[in-house]
């Protein structure tokens, strides 16, 4: 399993605007074989940041489902990534 966490930095005020583009994207990446988990959220405090928490079972379905990556629209309208990806060896309750 592997997981995706992290932020993104976009204009303030253009927040909304672009999760409202984001909407197809989690919607295909939720219905795609081996997504468990897929969210873009606002944070409450920061009203130029995005995070980002994807759960995938393996790196290929990954791959699978990221082809070339998000729209040239989206990638101009990210100012700063800081987004990392997680091998996980082992799953406990909490």
């Amino acid at each position: 399993m592997l997981i995706i966490a992290g932020s993104l930095r976009v204009e303030p005020g253009a927040r909304d605007d672009y999760l409202s583009g984001c909407r197809e994207t989690i919607e295909q990446a939720r219905a795609a074989a081996g997504c468990l988990d897929f969210l873009l959220a606002a944070d409450p405090l920061d009203p130029d940041r995005i995070h980002i928490f994807e759960r995938w079972e393996s790196p290929e379905q990954l791959a699978a489902f990221r082809g070339a990556g998000p729209s040239d629209a989206q990638t101009a309208a990210i100012l700063d990534a800081d987004v990392h990806r997680y091998l996980i060896s082992g799953v406990e309750a909490a």
